[in-house]
């Protein structure tokens, strides 16, 4: 076997992994402004494009593990920014809601993407977009 195959240089996985905790480091201290972890400013962008979700839709939708997630909704819950229903047919579904105050963060996140786009000042909108097109590519994958 050849041992370059096991250099961390070498090793594509590493390479996504410091990327994905680089661009969370990025969003830190934007999240901070509005008290809210990365994977909480996950549910909060998905439940800001529809507003009301089950809990299956959300964990599809964000593809947060349903450990975690049952802990960020409980958090989010506290904090008064969704309320969760069991659902009137159905009682082992149940649905996610946006409150008033988790609706009203939308407008002070709005201009987080293109500040975090921002940081990447050496990649241009055509590198993002292959980039973009590239990680579609290994996600259909995974």
């Amino acid at each position: 076997m050849n041992d370059s195959l096991l250099k961390l240089e070498n090793q594509l996985c590493h390479r996504l992994y410091m990327a994905s905790n680089g661009v969370t480091r990025n969003y830190r201290p934007l999240l901070e402004t509005i008290g809210l972890t990365y994977p909480q400013y996950i549910v909060m962008m998905a439940m800001w494009e529809h507003d009301k979700l089950t809990i299956a839709q959300l964990l599809d939708k964000t593809a947060i593990d349903g450990g975690a997630m049952t802990l960020i909704l409980k958090k989010m819950v506290a904090k008064s920014l969704l309320d969760i229903v069991k659902d009137e047919h159905d009682k082992r579904k149940k649905w996610v809601f946006l409150t008033c105050e988790g609706a009203k963060l939308k407008d002070d996140a709005k201009a987080f993407p293109e500040r975090i786009r921002c940081s990447f000042k050496s990649l241009t909108s055509q590198d993002l977009q292959q980039l973009t097109q590239l990680l579609d590519k290994v996600l259909v994958e995974l």
